[in-house]
């Protein structure tokens, strides 16, 4: 009984372990004019998000509500950085993560600088 039992889990997990395999991630390859596109997308949205954030009407609003904006002013950069991404048949679901991996990054370093000048204003009341 206990030979059976042990097989049974042994078969089972050799199973599993080739499920493991299909499931890696393959390596894609992007051209290097491609990762170029890529890397001036990437600027891009850094030189546009800079740009918004220097103009003085997020000054007025809250450190928050600005970050929101600034974001959403500079929405349409990230797009086309996905269309390249989708024209080198880069599956969606990367080419989603990448972006939103950007995103995320870019509105954690603007909400602290807009919390920093925030406070910098109020100090020097």
């Amino acid at each position: 009984m206990k030979k059976i039992l042990f097989l049974t889990v042994l078969l089972t997990a050799a199973t599993a372990f080739a499920d493991e395999a299909k499931n890696e991630w393959q390596n894609t390859t992007l051209s290097d004019a491609t990762i170029k596109k890529i890397q001036d997308g990437s600027y891009q949205y850094k030189m546009c998000v800079s740009a918004e954030m220097q103009k003085p009407v997020y000054r007025e609003q809250g450190s928050r509500q600005a970050t929101e904006a600034i974001i959403k002013q500079c929405e349409a950069v990230l797009s086309k950085m996905r269309d390249i991404y989708l024209a080198e048949k880069v599956p969606e679901v990367l080419a989603d993560r990448h972006l939103k991996q950007m995103r995320l990054q870019t509105t954690r370093n603007v909400l602290q600088s807009m919390m920093f000048d925030e406070a910098a204003r109020k100090s020097g009341q």
